[in-house]
């Protein structure tokens, strides 16, 4: 029975439950963070913690072009199958999809790591080898986990996201003192710490993988995917760019040593307060696109429009708060969550902290854009604000430093939700000329 369709009463029961998971598993990740931060910052300098860094955003690069659109489309389309009895030949087609990303991903392996052997680059060698690593495996943990928390099963997708963080600093203090402080041997631990979540994640979805499958229609649900995922690898490319051009225009216009104080002040200060919102996200996101369904009724398409409204609102509200107490208490933050070295970035974490949130505000938004398959109607905003991004984090790392790489990240914010609310409303309007 869909959940729409349930008593009130046993909907307002079912949903509290889920709820209540997904806030403990954002909590626990969260808390993660935090601790992995204050202990890493222990083990390894400002120059090496920079390494890793940038390490991560190679990582990163292969999340937002190869494995985060899938993530994305092989979630949008599970309640759909469901709804249409085809689970198993939706399962079937995103286990083709991402057999399809690895090989990939390997192939990108090889190709990066003989043009560095022929540029005699050895010392990336090792960093560039983990980090492709870790996207492959964290690439296939997010797809999972995507639908895990599609299918609603919300204490299984919480273990795994709040033990993750935990696992992966132990992970990599454990490799520190194996190998010693360099960046490379933090990553290998990451790279362990997957693996391990990898297989508790197998265990638990051997459950959702019953259902028998045809496979013409497995075809049919893989070709939905990619023709709604691949806007997502287009503007990915310069997400990416936008996301890790503040590391590089620190790393380039400056040193190691600044961007290992960038990154520490963006996991504390950028971090929780978009994961705050993603806690609301990851609730909604099954919801938002059951609700829509294949997004063909306008009806179903306006309610969940308003529902985004007032989310964003909440969202805005939220990030002020948060925003306020960083700008009071910034150096006892630093002081409990940092080794003493990194205390000189503290009065820039009130910045950081409004950067994350109004990003993740428009995040509310995009998200109603995707379950009314606007993927491409969203292609030049993701663009265009990641090019602009681009500019302002080499304008800001050239002028200004760290300070201004921070108040870049700010503005592209800005810049983010205001072109997202902009489609909206012109979407809704053009709902209500339609008559709905």
């Amino acid at each position: 029975m869909s959940i729409f369709r349930q008593p009130l009463s046993e909907r307002f029961r079912r949903l509290s439950k889920e709820g209540l998971w997904v806030v403990l598993g954002q909590l626990a990740a969260v808390a993660g963070a935090l601790v992995s931060v204050r202990l890493l910052t222990e083990y390894l300098a400002p120059a090496a913690f920079g390494e890793l860094a940038l390490g991560l955003t190679v990582a990163s690069l292969v999340n937002q072009t190869v494995f985060g659109p899938l993530f994305n489309g092989i979630s949008r389309f599970y309640a759909p199958a469901a709804e249409a009895g085809e689970t198993g030949e939706h399962l079937q087609a995103a286990r083709a999809l991402v057999l399809q990303a690895c090989a990939l991903v390997g192939l990108l392996l090889a190709v990066a790591l003989a043009t560095l052997a022929l540029a005699r680059q050895t010392q990336w060698l090792g960093l560039t080898a983990a980090a492709l690593l870790f996207a492959v495996v964290g690439g296939i943990n997010t797809v999972l986990s995507g639908l895990q928390n599609a299918a609603r099963q919300r204490a299984v997708v919480a273990l795994h996201q709040g033990a993750e963080p935990w696992v992966r600093v132990l992970a990599a203090i454990a490799m520190v003192l194996l190998l010693g402080g360099f960046s490379t041997a933090a990553l290998a631990g990451y790279v362990l710490a997957s693996c391990l979540v990898l297989l508790s994640q197998w265990v638990f979805f051997r459950r959702l993988w019953r259902a028998a499958a045809l496979p013409g229609r497995a075809v049919y649900w893989r070709a939905q995917t990619l023709d709604y995922s691949w806007p997502f690898a287009v503007w990915g490319i310069f997400y990416w760019a936008q996301s890790a051009s503040d590391r590089w225009a620190l790393g380039l216009l400056a040193s190691t040593a600044d961007v290992g104080l960038y990154a520490v002040l963006f996991q504390i200060g950028y971090y929780p307060v978009s994961m705050a919102t993603g806690i609301a996200l990851q609730f909604l996101t099954p919801i938002f696109f059951a609700r829509a369904g294949d997004a063909t009724d306008q009806a179903r398409s306006a309610g969940v429009t308003r529902l985004t409204g007032r989310l964003t609102a909440w969202s805005l509200t939220v990030t002020l708060v948060l925003g306020g107490l960083a700008f009071l208490l910034h150096a006892p933050v630093f002081r409990v969550f940092l080794a003493r070295d990194y205390g000189a970035a503290s009065p820039l974490l009130p910045w950081m902290v409004l950067a994350g949130g109004v990003f993740a505000a428009g995040q509310i938004i995009a998200l109603n854009l995707m379950s009314q398959l606007k993927t491409r109607t969203m292609m030049l905003a993701k663009i265009g604000t990641a090019a602009l991004g681009v500019a302002l984090n080499f304008g800001g790392a050239w002028w200004f430093g760290i300070a201004g790489v921070v108040a870049a990240g700010l503005a592209f914010s800005v810049i983010y939700l205001v072109w997202m609310a902009a489609l909206q409303r012109a979407i809704l309007q053009g709902a209500l000329r339609n008559g709905v």
